[in-house]
């Protein structure tokens, strides 16, 4: 009979009650995953986050969503599902890596195409020199 009681005391439950909770004000525009995404596994819960029609700002809000995720699940998710949402993030990591790349490439393509055509000639005689 201790055994059980011992068994119960493990689960904790919170004694907040959901309204009172900080996930329930939480309020956003953002659109939502589809039902059963984050039961799915690491490659496709990182690609159905991170497509445009869920994540319309990139991989970042993705990123967010399953950040958001993982902390209201918190003690309830096992190390299994723990160690899949880990996979996930890794993965969006990486697109969220690769797109900070493109967009530092296109924002000096940008400042490039606005140079005077003075600057212009000046920076491909400096490169001639090198």
């Amino acid at each position: 009979m201790a055994t059980r009681k011992a068994a119960k005391k493990a689960v904790k439950k919170s004694t907040t009650p959901p309204s009172k909770r900080w996930s329930a004000k939480v309020k956003t525009d953002s659109t939502k995953p589809g039902p059963g995404l984050f039961k799915k596994g690491a490659t496709q819960i990182a690609e159905g986050l991170a497509k445009k029609s869920v994540s319309p700002e990139g991989p970042g809000q993705a990123m967010r969503m399953l950040n958001f995720y993982e902390n209201r699940g918190g003690k309830n998710l096992s190390p299994e599902r723990k160690q899949t949402l880990e996979n996930a993030r890794k993965l969006l990591h990486e697109k969220v890596e690769a797109g900070n790349k493109t967009s530092a490439k296109q924002s000096a393509k940008k400042t490039a195409a606005k140079q005077s055509p003075a600057k212009k000639s000046a920076a491909k005689k400096s490169t001639k020199k090198s």
